[in-house]
């Protein structure tokens, strides 16, 4: 099966609210991350993660859609178009 590597970035905006949510959702979908970077900017009250993703088209996008349902979550994604 063919993969592509990419970013995925993540912006939480009720951090507070959505934490759970949001890890439950990455962990479920553990075997695709690569890396992770989260940021707390804790006087806003939101969180920015950057993941680095190797999985088919159709599984990151799950995982995108999952992430991107939730309230006051915004998720953009950026694949390699090398497929590996």
């Amino acid at each position: 099966m063919e993969t592509r590597i990419g970013v995925v970035g993540i912006v939480v905006e009720d951090r507070r609210a959505m934490a759970p949510r949001v890890n439950e959702i990455l962990s479920a979908h553990a075997d695709l991350i690569v890396g992770r970077m989260g940021i707390p900017y804790r006087e806003k009250n939101l969180s920015v993660i950057a993941l680095i993703v190797n999985g088919t088209t159709d599984a990151i996008g799950a995982l995108a859609g999952k992430l991107g349902a939730l309230p006051g979550v915004t998720v953009k994604s950026a694949l390699t178009g090398r497929r590996t």
